[in-house]
């Protein structure tokens, strides 16, 4: 793939910067097996990775976290994983949050369903030979309690929730291709 389609925030109203960290997954640097899918011929854990991010201003008062992958063949990319409803003083989800038993998945967090129809992260598993996919994890800093979405919701219907009450954003672009 000679050109990149644009990341999932090129095109949204400027905000300021959060710094979104991981013990996991690193810009550019390739996943872990534990954070693979296990679909698709993947024999990944599926483990959410861990995120930890910092610099949310004062009118935060919830977070989101979403996982995208614009290199998807699909002509509109692929949701991995959305998450909102973050309350506002939790800066880190441990390393499977977002999928198995969801341990460490704060109170009140909500998911909607990926673009594979499940609830909750989906690692990656890109088509053999497609080239190196990035997989966009960002956290959104939201200026309500609650984004007003529930769980039946689209990860585009999030995301144009996000647009309008986003206060802040940061990203950790890690890649993978097989």
């Amino acid at each position: 793939m000679a050109d990149k389609p644009p990341l999932p925030h090129e095109f949204l109203p400027p905000v300021p910067s959060l710094t979104v960290t991981s013990d996991d997954v690193a810009d550019g640097q390739k996943f872990p097996d534990t954070c693979l899918a296990d679909i698709m011929g993947m024999t990944g854990d599926n483990q959410s990775p861990h995120l930890h991010w910092e610099g949310a201003p004062p009118e935060t008062q919830s977070f989101a976290v979403t996982c995208h992958d614009p290199d998807a063949p699909t002509g509109s990319g692929f949701w991995h994983w959305v998450v909102f409803d973050i309350p506002a003083d939790v800066s880190d989800l441990p390393q499977g949050a977002g999928s198995g038993s969801m341990k460490g998945l704060p109170k009140g967090a909500k998911h909607v369903r990926n673009d594979a129809g499940q609830s909750g992260y989906l690692g990656p598993a890109p088509p053999p030979g497609h080239g190196d996919h990035r997989y966009v994890f960002t956290v959104h800093a939201v200026k309500e309690p609650a984004l007003g979405v529930d769980e039946t919701a689209t990860p585009a219907f999030v995301g144009f929730n996000l647009t309008f009450n986003t206060v802040a954003r940061g990203s950790v672009i890690p890649t993978y291709g097989r």
